[in-house]
Formats: structure tokens, sequence, C-alpha cells
């Protein structure tokens, strides 16, 4: 029955889904460029970022994603950043990569309002050696499922956001939307022979599309006296239809040690725990999870790999000659 019901959905033609189709990650606010174009450079520092999740571990074929991101800034009254992602859930994976450009305006003493655009591709695959959740097959047995292309199939787009973000000595503000175009790709395959399967050339005319999505993230640095410092913040994830809530609480000692624990709407509770050393940066994650998938897997894992450089002006020395002494 199931896998009826799934060559019935892979044979509708123009079929198109909609859903919250990015990447999540639990230690969000080390990881706005991603979602917020704005943000590239304002820190003006050179930075980098590596964020690996598995997602509802030892579930099958649960999400895992990996993510590299770059910016820079004090480039062209701005800053530019690079978005590289892959997420894969079960036989469906989907690579995105972007450029970012933000320009950058003083605002108030000490703050910057970075008004950003992004541009890339997103890649859609399927992969054909997907195994039922039932363990049926093409042809009955414990193989793949009849509904997948034999060899698989993908396509590739373009994309496209944009976002403001401001930000000071201690405040930041976003606002951003991503997939603007509401980018299609349509993935067409047509089975080959195999002499296992009877009925085994099946036209495919499969038709996924990005929704827009839009995000509302902001946070507060409090300052504990020398030695501790605290960062509420929340990040919002909406693509019209549904929406997404984190609320995350981030302490620090002495800039080096930091821990925090976020509350995702009823979806887990993420703890994390991290260290920062001379531009170095590295964190894990830990997603207890609340919804009714938590009786199927032991949790959600996330790791981050960070480094900063910042960039000091040099100090121009200036002096002039006293005439009284030659």
């Amino acid at each position: 029955m199931k896998k009826n019901l799934t060559l019935i959905a892979f044979s509708i033609t123009g079929l198109v889904t909609f859903a919250q189709q990015d990447a999540q990650f639990s230690m969000n606010m080390f990881n706005r460029l991603a979602v917020n174009p704005g943000y590239a450079g304002t820190n003006k520092s050179l930075c980098a970022t590596i964020l690996y999740r598995d997602q509802w571990d030892k579930f099958p074929g649960a999400p895992k994603t990996g993510l590299l991101s770059v910016d820079f800034g004090t480039v062209a009254h701005g800053g530019v950043g690079l978005t590289i992602d892959q997420d894969q859930l079960g036989f469906d994976k989907t690579l995105k990569a972007k450029l970012a450009y933000s320009f950058h305006l003083p605002l108030g003493p000490t703050g910057t309002l970075g008004i950003g655009l992004d541009g890339g591709m997103i890649s859609k695959s399927m992969s054909g050696n997907f195994i039922a959740p039932d363990g049926t097959s093409r042809d009955g047995g414990g193989g793949t499922d009849n509904a997948i292309p034999w060899s698989g199939t993908s396509a590739t787009t373009y994309d496209i956001g944009f976002g403001l973000y401001y930000t000071n000595s201690n405040l930041y503000v976003g606002l951003s939307s991503l997939h603007l175009a509401g980018p299609a790709q349509k993935l067409s395959k047509k089975n080959g022979t195999a002499p296992t399967v009877p009925a085994n050339n099946i036209s495919y005319d499969f038709t996924y599309e990005m929704a827009r999505h839009y995000y509302v993230m902001a946070g507060y640095k409090f300052n504990l006296g020398t030695e501790y410092d605290i960062t509420p913040s929340i990040l919002t994830k909406s693509d019209a239809s549904s929406t997404q809530l984190d609320i995350n609480l981030l302490a620090r000692w002495h800039q080096m040690v930091f821990i925090g624990v976020s509350y995702r709407l009823t979806d887990a509770i993420p703890v994390m725990v991290g260290m920062e050393w001379k531009g170095f940066k590295l964190g894990y994650a830990y997603d207890v999870t609340l919804s009714a998938i938590k009786s199927h897997s032991s949790g959600s894992h996330e790791l981050m790999l960070g480094y900063c450089h910042k960039f000091i002006p040099p100090v121009h020395k200036t002096g002039h000659m006293n005439v009284r002494f030659l």
C-alpha cells in the first residue's frame, strides 16, 4: 500500500511541494550570513564557519546537513560573503551555493546598517537507491522502490535573497527574505529497462518549488562586570505557511567559554557548549526532542568550528616642525 501511494504521488504531472525547505541549525547565532546577506562583513573581520548537523539521530533517512560560510568586511564600502550548504533527507539531496554583498551605512555612534543581496544556485537531486519504509522494492524484495527512477534525477536553478542587518557594540537586528523568485526545479525522468520489473517504463514529471522564506533575528549582549556577559536572542523563520521560533540564551565567561540553551516551539530544547581562543571557535549542541518523533530517535547533534581574524587599521602618526628648533 505504501509503495502504491508513493507511486501515485510521483506519477502526478506538475506536482508542486511547499514547506519550510531551508535547513535549520540550533547554533543559529553563529550562522547569520546563511539567512541574511546584510550580515556580510559587518563585524569588520575575515570569518569562516563550518557547521554539521545530524538531526534525529538513529532515525532512518533523517536529515544530515553541512554548511560552510565565509565573509569579509571593509570591501567596497561594505562586505562580501560566500555560503555553501548541503542538506540530505533520505533519498532527497539539496545543494545551495550563493555569493552575498552588503553595503554598509554608518548609523549612530557605533552602529552599522548592512543592506545585502545574495545570488547563486540551488541543485536538487533524488537518488535511485531509495528503500521504502516498509522494506518493499521494485521486485517485491528488500531492494529499492519502483516509484523512484532507477538512475535518479536532478535539476539546478538560480536563487536570490535580500536582507537588512543592523548591529552596534551590543545589539543586532536583522530582517531578510530568501528565495525571492520562488525558483522551481522540474525533475523529469523515465525508468530504464530492468528485467525484474514488468512495468518499469514510468515517466516522472515532478516540480520542486522553493517557497519564499522570511527571517527575523535579534539579540542583545548584557555585560555582567568584566568577566561575564549574556546574550538573549531570537530567530523567527516562516514560509507564510508555517512559522518556527527559536528563543536562545548564551552566556560567556571571559569571552572564552560559552554555554547556552534554546527553546524551539513544540520541537526541541537545544543545549550548547563551546570555547573561543585566539579567534578560533568550537561548539557543540544537543537537541532534546519534544515532538512525537522523540520515541524514534536519540536527539540531534550539531558541531561548529569557526575562525575570525580582526583587521585593526594601522595607526598613522603625524608630526610637525617647530620653527624655533631647526
